[in-house]
């Protein structure tokens, strides 16, 4: 659901962002949080009505529209879908309650916590394998984050992130952090605003958390629309970056195919997309043939030798990971499904359900409140795009997309087997299988190699 502007030739529905907090208030009420019991500890389930659900997301909306994010947004502009957890439990502090005999908390709603309740780094890096590879890669590599707008705390909120969870400093002084417009201007920046800054405090956070040795661009696009967001990622590239990270998406146009060309078609270039948060359904520009489109999961730990196990992330019928077959991107020639004769939706996967969701720092606007557990395919594609950047600077006419296809199968991809986040004709659209599946690609991450070339 996104337009471009006014005087654009192509009219669309509106961009919205991924996965972000819109406000602390405005959060939607998941069902079943914390029920997961834990033999080492007497665990209380904790769940949450329908009805209780339901006033949660109306107030939501009222919630949104005072700070200008209404459920449906104007032209141009990205709609504030939080999926921040704010009430239940969440699996981290589930994990916490088990390791010390005692029943986890309840996060209340409207209240910030004092520290982190969702995953940190050594959760994210112990579940993807990642742990040797961030600690002794990724020097010298650049990951970019394209967002709308401005988040005049970003750098200020990355410090506080990394410094709580012992990562070295990632600053503008010493070279690690730059945040710059759509044009490359470090002063000349878009206007603020704080539905966009929680979104961006996720995703900076998130490479922070899988590859901490990275240095970190966000160019923050002037608006949400498709031209400008294209235009960031443009200078993203332009200024270096051989890995970025795009957290927005809305509804499949026949322009598409235009925009891959204006916008997405940068070879040499690891260019990861959220495959949406609305459930089963393709979403733009997840579906372009040049990105590698991200679909996401529920994390879990387990008593298994991984020590961990995901299934495909689905909240509600409206509220779970995006994949589907495209109506108008032609189908990669690496990807060899034979159900979706188009670019089929997704790649692979990361965490994305917020109820198994990431510890992120937000301090800007009405729903800068601290810390904050967060979800949606936001984390997820952020995450991915920092694995590409452990695993080394892709070939320079690769699309990078095509690398898992090349491990598909193998101990270097954790397969997800379990879940659906809707109904399809085609039972692989939406529901997760041995191998390919829709929802999940070939899976996540277990270590880099199969993100290299």
């Amino acid at each position: 659901m996104r337009t471009s502007p006014p005087n654009s030739p192509h009219i669309r529905g509106n961009w919205r962002r991924l996965g972000s907090a819109a406000t602390a208030t405005a959060a939607l009420l998941l069902a079943g949080l914390g029920t997961a019991a834990h033999a080492s500890a007497a665990t209380t389930p904790h769940k949450a009505t329908a009805k209780t659900i339901a006033a949660q997301v109306a107030k939501a909306h009222v919630e949104y529209a005072k700070l200008g994010c209404a459920a449906t947004p104007k032209k141009g502009y990205a709609a504030c879908n939080a999926l921040r957890v704010t009430a239940g439990t969440t699996a981290f502090m589930e994990k916490q309650a088990a390791l010390k005999g005692v029943t986890p908390k309840t996060i209340s709603p409207k209240a910030a916590s004092d520290d982190p309740t969702g995953y940190g780094p050594s959760d994210i890096q112990s579940a993807y394998g990642l742990a040797s590879a961030a600690s002794a890669g990724g020097s010298g590599e650049t990951v970019a984050i394209v967002d709308a707008y401005d988040d005049p705390n970003a750098a200020s909120d990355l410090a506080t992130y990394r410094s709580y969870y012992g990562l070295s400093a990632c600053t503008t002084a010493n070279g690690c952090f730059k945040k710059v417009s759509q044009t490359g201007s470090t002063t000349s920046l878009p206007t603020a605003d704080s539905g966009w800054a929680g979104e961006e405090s996720l995703d900076v956070d998130m490479v922070s958390a899988a590859c901490p040795n990275c240095n970190i661009l966000l160019v923050e696009a002037k608006s949400a629309s498709d031209a400008n967001l294209g235009t960031a990622v443009n200078e993203a590239v332009k200024l270096g970056a051989k890995f970025v990270s795009n957290s927005y998406g809305g509804s499949e146009s026949s322009s598409d195919t235009s925009y891959d060309t204006s916008y997405y078609k940068h070879p040499g270039v690891a260019i990861t997309a959220s495959a949406g948060d609305e459930a089963y359904g393709a979403e733009y520009p997840a579906g372009s043939q040049y990105v590698t489109s991200v679909g996401g999961t529920k994390l879990s730990t387990s008593s298994n030798s991984r020590g961990w196990t995901e299934s495909v992330w689905k909240t509600s019928s409206t509220e779970g990971t995006g994949s589907g077959c495209s109506a108008y991107d032609a189908k990669p020639s690496w990807q060899t499904d034979t159900g979706c004769t188009k670019r089929m939706i997704s790649d692979v996967s990361a965490v994305a359900d917020p109820a198994t969701g990431v510890s992120v720092y937000d301090t800007y606007g009405a729903d800068g409140t601290g810390w904050g557990t967060y979800g949606g395919t936001s984390a997820s594609s952020p995450i991915i795009a920092s694995v590409y950047a452990l695993a080394g600077t892709p070939g320079s006419s690769d699309y990078p997309a095509k690398y898992p296809y090349a491990k598909a199968g193998t101990s270097a991809l954790n397969d997800v087997t379990s879940g659906n986040n809707g109904s399809c004709s085609t039972s692989y659209f939406c529901t997760a299988g041995s191998g390919y599946d829709g929802p999940t690609g070939w899976g996540t991450p277990e270590g880099v190699s199969a993100f290299t070339g």
